[in-house]
């Protein structure tokens, strides 16, 4: 089924509903921690994708279930100040997005069960013990590995053979930042290229250092996962776009909205994934049990329009290998 298809069917809008429980029938209190706004489009279907899994699960708003859902945006302040109202609460179980929300969330309960849904590397951000025995309070699924990094930079030279330097963006201030960034380095001398690190920061920076990067030939972009990509996602493709440079991304909305391609996992399934642990946790199973599981579902997605606007002819063994070109 394609995204595009994917019914919403109001399942995104505003969840925090009162519940009123039929006879004899308890209801569980879910909270909901994304760094985003309430109008992200995106967040919006893996939100519906996971209430719709709970609501397969036997999970419905009105009679055995209540949802608050905190909208905080990409904002720190507003992530720590919406994590300390939802664990106020004292939900049964919350859902969290990547480490932006997750951390936060963890410094404000150490008892409330957390489910998070994209975290990258969650034992380097010391949010769980182990990724087979989490051992707290926290557990979850991950988007994927630091070898992806390896992926990201093979497809950019398959599609942009003649790129010798990739700038690297990266949220410097986490650990998956330095992981992901050093993945890609260890492979880089096998495939002839420079990689460089751009750390992100402002937009204003970012500008600048694209730009100055842009200026020596034959260099292309890879796009590593954190929030802050995700708050400068739109500027990143037009920069990407201006200068005239090969990029990949992690995620196939970077590739919808105009980049080149993108490589990543299927968050659609990953929020269905969380469903089910969050079902497990309700029932009674302990998260600190639960294992941290990684991916198994990805997407390779193209653009071919952007493909053209760059000068870039994308090989047909690429193209057969895409599960979505967009023309």
């Amino acid at each position: 089924m394609r995204r595009r298809e994917f019914i919403l069917g109001g399942a995104a809008t505003a969840w925090s509903v009162t519940a009123h429980a039929q006879q004899n029938e308890r209801v569980r209190r879910i909270g909901v921690l994304l760094p985003a706004a309430s109008d992200d489009a995106d967040f919006q279907i893996w939100l519906a994708a996971f209430l719709q899994a709970l609501a397969q699960l036997g999970w419905t708003i009105g009679r055995n279930m209540r949802v608050d859902i905190r909208w905080a945006t990409p904002n720190a302040a507003k992530i720590r100040q919406h994590a300390a109202e939802l664990a106020a609460l004292t939900p049964d179980v919350i859902l969290t997005g990547g480490t932006s929300t997750t951390g936060p969330m963890l410094q404000a309960t150490r008892t409330v069960p957390i489910v998070f849904a994209t975290v990258v590397d969650p034992v380097g951000a010391g949010l769980v013990d182990s990724l087979a025995r989490p051992g707290g309070n926290a557990t979850g699924f991950l988007v994927f590995e630091y070898s992806l990094g390896v992926k990201w930079l093979e497809l950019l030279k398959q599609i942009a053979p003649n790129v010798t330097r990739v700038a690297v963006l990266r949220d410097a201030a986490i650990p998956s930042g330095t992981g992901q960034f050093g993945a890609i380095q260890a492979v880089a001398p096998s495939l002839k290229v420079d990689v460089i690190p751009v750390n992100m920061r402002e937009a204003t920076d970012l500008e600048r250092d694209i730009a100055a990067f842009a200026r020596a030939p034959n260099g292309g972009l890879i796009l590593t996962g954190s929030s802050l990509s995700l708050f400068h996602r739109n500027l990143i493709i037009a920069l990407a776009s201006r200068h005239k440079l090969p990029a990949i991304y992690y995620e196939r909305f970077y590739a919808t909205a105009g980049g080149l391609i993108s490589y990543g996992s299927d968050r659609i399934e990953l929020y269905r994934l969380a469903a089910g642990y969050v079902d497990r946790i309700l029932k009674g199973e302990n998260p600190a049990d639960l294992p941290v599981q990684a991916p198994t579902k990805f997407e390779l997605v193209i653009n071919l329009k952007t493909a053209k606007a760059l000068g870039v002819a994308v090989p047909p063994a690429l193209l057969a290998q895409a599960n979505e070109v967009i023309e």
